[in-house]
């Protein structure tokens, strides 16, 4: 059976939609540095892929912020700067606890024993990254149970945008043996438990508040890690 144009925009579509999943899920667990050059080439090759579903895939990440296209030239991960990661840190300040207040009350009894689990989890663990995913899945869980129309997409938005220097910040909190996340984990766990939106909100803003201070006094973090854009394979 021939292809038509339809079905091949369709087959370019959904091989670069799985491309996009995977490239977003490299760049979240830090196996793309921010700076990082994206070569469409490797990509294509990893996927078995011609390059029309690669650029494809690319565009869907840049409109999330994650990836930077130069108009002949290439792609890049993006790379935040001190005032731009403040910025949205500060939107995450106000725009989560507001999702947080929303699911409060339509959360189950086995969403906060899962919530509880998760907090325990990572006040026992001292491997960094186990901490990063548990970490995500606690927040992100928190999230879901409420229907929105923008709010949640909004909040993963920001999430995925900051997560490299998420993962920083964590670095410090365990370099200096800070033990006030887990405090605030446990702290927000109980508050949804006992069905106190108020509580439950202003635990979580201050609990962003408290990751945004502490990544503003190491801007070193927001340094360029990889000079001149230099891609994977180049020496």
């Amino acid at each position: 059976m021939t292809s038509t144009p339809q079905t091949a925009r369709a087959s370019h579509g959904s091989t670069g939609a799985m491309i996009a999943t995977s490239l977003r899920e490299a760049i979240l667990s830090g196996e793309y540095a921010p700076g990082e050059r994206v070569r469409q080439d490797e990509l294509a090759e990893q996927h078995g892929a011609s390059r029309l579903p690669v650029r494809e895939a690319l565009r869907m990440l840049e409109a999330e912020g994650l990836i930077v296209l130069v108009a002949n030239t290439g792609a890049w991960v993006s790379h935040l700067t001190m005032a731009e990661c403040e910025e949205l840190y500060q939107m995450r300040e106000r725009l989560e606890p507001l999702l947080l207040r929303l699911n409060v009350p339509v959360m189950s009894a086995a969403d906060v024993t899962h919530l509880k689990t998760l907090a325990d989890a990572m006040e026992r663990t001292d491997d960094v990254e186990e901490f990063i995913a548990l970490d995500r899945e606690f927040h992100l869980s928190c999230l879901r149970a409420a229907p929105t129309t923008l709010l949640g997409a909004a909040v993963l938005n920001l999430w995925n945008r900051t997560q490299h220097y998420r993962r920083a910040a964590t670095r410090f909190f365990y370099a200096s043996h800070n033990r006030s996340v887990h405090h605030d984990h446990q702290l927000i766990v109980n508050a949804i438990g006992a069905g106190d939106a108020d509580e439950a909100e202003q635990s979580l803003s201050r609990h962003i508040r408290r990751s945004r201070l502490e990544l503003m006094r190491h801007p070193a973090v927001f340094d360029d890690p990889t000079p001149g854009r230099q891609g994977r394979m180049e020496s």
